[in-house]
């Protein structure tokens, strides 16, 4: 409940809670904005008589301070709806969903409503670095948020994003994640047939049109779509990669906008030519587009570098699923040319700790020059036959010429990492956790 828990702080309401799934940054984020965190679950966490409580997704019924809630007859709620109560009511909601690249494009989205004078109200799973905040409570028309497939609570186990009615959707692309919820691809493309299904016709659909299961599911809907994509109707051209920067045409219908942007990789352009597709649709002009482009300074744990030391640089992402991990590397390699691509990943999801994936990850790490697959530093409840297995990952990215190394802990990554490391090298660092605080030690441990 992290971000939520800003904005009601700042709204003016007693808030709490516990820090079991929060990582950093997040949970630094959490402290500097005033919230009281609690080591674990405890009914006594709910001793100073709360009037609502708002219950996160990975709280089951048989938690004991849900239980608490439930047999004190406390006031309660999950996230959607709290955002709706409290915060997008009266508002024209831009939401983003799809397996890929929400937070990166909800971000991207926030910052071209701001910079062009809109005072934008958002809502992200990920810290603005522009902000420093992943939330922000305008006066504007419009608020931004990032739409989650997952489930909502316990006691409503449907999908996050159908809560909202929006004014206008930007959808990613559909593939298989989550498996701890959802059982193949098609029970996903359900889910996201049935949000379709329920979207206004007066609505707008800005959508990924090179992802079939995307356009397997659009042809269920009623509201009015525009794609984007290498060969759509909001498409680009002349993309160069220069200093550590992107250029490029962005094509539109009967429009044309040249963009300079901090953002790397085609999937981070293509994030941005949607929003682009979406500022348009509600009348910015180009040079205001242009100029949030320029400016816009990414999002913490998004191709974040968190230092370099002695010409090594050492790089933070949160790519977990196979295509992420693929196109993250891919984004970075152009820009590294005098030295090595060191991927370091902890496969530490409800997926990727499960074997769906494990004919599928060796390919991701193709551009890489070396990889470091580390134990995940959680344990989950997996069946033995059900669980994926490191140890394969190595052996068959080695098959594929690849140096390749398997790791127990962050420790023992950091101490065989550091005596190989060179001037120039690049250290990326991939999790959806706080891996240890293995960027840091790393830092402070490189001579």
């Amino acid at each position: 409940m992290g971000t939520l828990a800003c904005i009601l702080k700042e709204m003016g309401y007693s808030i709490s809670g516990s820090d079991q799934n929060v990582y950093p940054p997040m949970s630094d984020f959490l402290i500097e904005k005033g919230i009281t965190l609690f080591k674990g679950y405890d009914p006594a966490n709910l001793a100073h008589k709360p009037d609502l409580v708002i219950i996160g997704n990975a709280v089951t019924k048989h938690n004991i301070e849900a239980k608490e809630v439930l047999e004190k007859g406390i006031e309660y709620m999950s996230m959607p709806q709290a955002v709706n109560k409290f915060i997008a009511k009266d508002k024209k909601i831009i939401l983003v969903t799809g397996t890929h690249g929400k937070t990166t494009t909800s971000s991207i989205m926030s910052h071209i409503l701001y910079t062009a004078g809109m005072d934008p109200s958002f809502m992200i799973g990920g810290i603005l670095k522009d902000f420093n905040s992943s939330f922000r409570i305008g006066s504007g028309e419009y608020m931004v948020i990032e739409g989650d497939e997952y489930d909502t609570a316990f006691f409503d186990k449907g999908p996050k994003f159908m809560h909202y009615d929006p004014t206008i959707t930007i959808m990613t692309g559909i593939e298989f994640d989550h498996a701890d919820i959802f059982n193949d691809i098609d029970h996903i493309k359900r889910i996201f047939s049935g949000f379709v299904k329920k979207i206004e016709k007066d609505s707008h659909i800005i959508a990924f049109n090179d992802n079939n299961n995307l356009n397997d599911v659009l042809k269920l809907c009623d509201a009015s779509i525009e794609t984007y994509g290498e060969k759509a109707q909001w498409n680009f051209s002349n993309h160069l990669k220069k200093n550590s920067k992107t250029y490029c045409d962005v094509h539109g219908p009967d429009k044309l906008i040249s963009i300079e942007t901090n953002l790397i990789g085609n999937h981070n352009l293509l994030n941005a030519i949607a929003c682009i597709a979406a500022a348009k649709r509600i009348g910015l002009d180009d040079e205001s587009i242009c100029h949030s482009l320029n400016t816009f300074s990414g999002i913490k744990r998004r191709q974040e570098i968190r230092g370099i030391k002695n010409g090594i640089t050492v790089m933070d992402d949160f790519a977990h699923h196979p295509t992420a991990v693929r196109e993250t590397i891919k984004a970075v390699k152009p820009f590294y040319k005098d030295g090595r691509v060191i991927a370091v990943f902890e496969p530490r999801t409800n997926t990727s700790m499960r074997k769906f994936f494990q004919d599928s990850y060796p390919d991701s790490f193709s551009q890489a020059d070396m990889v470091c697959i580390c134990e995940p530093g959680i344990k989950k409840n997996i069946e033995e036959k059900e669980k994926f297995s490191t140890k394969q990952l190595v052996a068959d990215i080695e098959k594929r010429g690849i140096k390749s190394y398997h790791f127990e802990n962050s420790d023992a990554v950091i101490q065989f990492l550091v005596p190989e490391l060179k001037q120039s090298d690049l250290v990326l660092i991939m999790s959806n956790g706080g891996f240890d605080n293995i960027h840091i030690k790393l830092l402070e441990t490189i001579e």
